[in-house]
């Protein structure tokens, strides 16, 4: 399948040169079979030995960056082909790997599972855009032999992918592990034993954040202890060099405009390369919580998604509430997502009916089953004021909700794939105001149009 390149997603020209960068891909036979478990017990590890590790996961996940972050002391970035492009995924990548020593990449799925039944946007095609190594993570649970069977299927399914190391995972006893090794697939870097008590708690839309939920970190002791650390930095280390851009630094802006960022827990799904570009076009950020802050003296706002139906009583008590009415009613650019869109209607109802901003001529409902998930893209039709041209729109949606707008709804954003807010259409629009069901990745384009407008309603204050 092939995607359209995401316009606007280069820092800008320059040269290219050559950069070795000690890189590996944790991929997985399927969803479910450890590949989270080894990723961050591996960026574990080698953050323990000393290593400044920098950590990535593929696709458009918002959870496990958060865990990634926390192990590392280095903010995980998406690298997602269809949302940003196979050159973003490249200038993401060198950039953000700057200063560190190894780069531990987590995939998503299965090893060759991409968007409609393709390899586009697969862990596959990150591995092959950035030529990197891929460990793959077998589960044995209820087989031996067999688990010889599946890995020379993946080896052989595509050339373009080279499949280094295998860690085979859940290993029953060392008679399992005998019998596995007799078949001689490998080369074998690791075998985690089965244990159940290893698993991180989940809710509707994944794990729980790395805040709520720290065990991730006991991971790095399984992989000490039951993987080869040598062996997989050598395969770190064999990757190829790559061509990078000669300019790596976005945050090099003199600032223009402060855009408020809500941050905690009913708010924290953000994309990192969104917030880096948004610095590089002048915007200084300002982070906040709408659970428990006042609104800070802001030109922007910036919500979210996350959780706020976990936070309905405190959203609806806290004064920033009115805060965000107020700053709208004064034209303040506002910016919400998902979440974020939710928290700028009405009301959002979940048992019963919990009192939001208003901003928005709509009301949310919380639901029992998820009513969209996968990949978006459209462009812009000129009804923001803050996005007056035509744009191209990339990025995810996945929601248990529903928005039910008022009938004279206007909307900023034509869908040709995605469901967005009533089918084919998404940014629910009043005044300087918009809302999304979508987390659009940000292209240069978008974040300059958005700093702007904040920076223009800076001078009219």
């Amino acid at each position: 399948m092939t995607v359209s390149e995401p316009e606007g997603t280069s820092p800008g020209e320059g040269e290219t040169q050559k950069r070795s960068i000690p890189r590996l891909v944790i991929g997985g036979t399927h969803s479910g079979c450890g590949k989270t478990t080894v990723a961050s017990g591996l960026m574990a590890a080698l953050t323990a030995r000393g290593l400044r590790v920098q950590p990535f996961k593929t696709g458009p996940d918002f959870i496990d960056p958060t865990h990634h972050t926390r192990i590392c002391g280095r903010p995980s970035r998406n690298l997602d082909p269809f949302m940003m492009g196979e050159q973003g995924v490249l200038e993401t990548f060198c950039r953000s790997s700057e200063g560190a020593d190894i780069a531990v990449i987590e995939g998503v799925m299965g090893l060759y599972d991409g968007m409609d039944g393709t390899g586009c946007a697969s862990t596959a095609h990150v591995a092959q855009i950035l030529g990197a190594p891929v460990v793959l993570v077998a589960d044995a649970r209820g087989m031996s032999r067999s688990v010889h069977a599946l890995v020379q299927g993946f080896r052989a399914f595509d050339p373009r992918v080279t499949i280094a190391g295998i860690v085979v995972n859940r290993v029953g006893s060392p008679r399992h592990r005998a019998m596995i090794e007799q078949g001689g697939s490998g080369p074998f870097v690791g075998w985690i034993p089965r244990k159940e008590e290893l698993s991180v708690k989940s809710r509707h839309l994944g794990l729980a954040m790395a805040h709520e939920e720290p065990s991730m970190v006991q991971f790095g002791e399984i992989v000490r202890e039951h993987c080869d650390l040598d062996a997989l930095f050598r395969i770190a280390g064999g990757a190829p060099a790559l061509d990078c851009l000669g300019r790596v630094s976005l945050l090099d802006t003199e600032r223009r405009a402060r855009i408020g960022i809500a941050w905690d827990p009913a708010f924290c799904f953000y994309y990192q390369d969104n917030l880096d570009r948004l610095r590089s076009e002048g915007a200084e950020l300002v982070f906040f919580s709408p659970l428990s802050d006042r609104l800070p003296e802001v030109d922007g706002i910036y919500l979210g998604g996350g959780y706020p139906e976990l936070h309905l009583e405190e959203l609806s008590a806290s004064r920033c509430r009115s805060d965000i009415l107020h700053a709208a009613d004064a034209g303040t650019p506002i910016y919400g997502e998902c979440g974020g869109l939710m928290y700028l209607s009405a009301a959002i109802s979940s048992g019963r009916s919990y009192r939001m901003c208003g901003v928005l001529p709509a009301a949310s409902e919380m639901t029992g089953k998820v009513q969209a998930l996968g990949y978006i893209n459209g462009t812009t039709n000129g009804t923001w004021t803050c996005i007056p041209e035509v744009l191209p729109i990339h990025g995810h949606e996945f929601h248990y909700s529903r928005v039910l707008p008022d009938r004279d709804a206007r909307y900023a954003i034509l869908l040709r794939r995605g469901k967005g807010i009533d089918g084919n259409r998404d940014g629910l629009v009043q005044g300087s105001a918009i809302g999304t069901y979508a987390h659009a990745y940000f292209s240069q384009s978008f974040s300059r149009a958005l700093v702007s407008c904040c920076a223009r309603t800076r001078v009219l204050r």
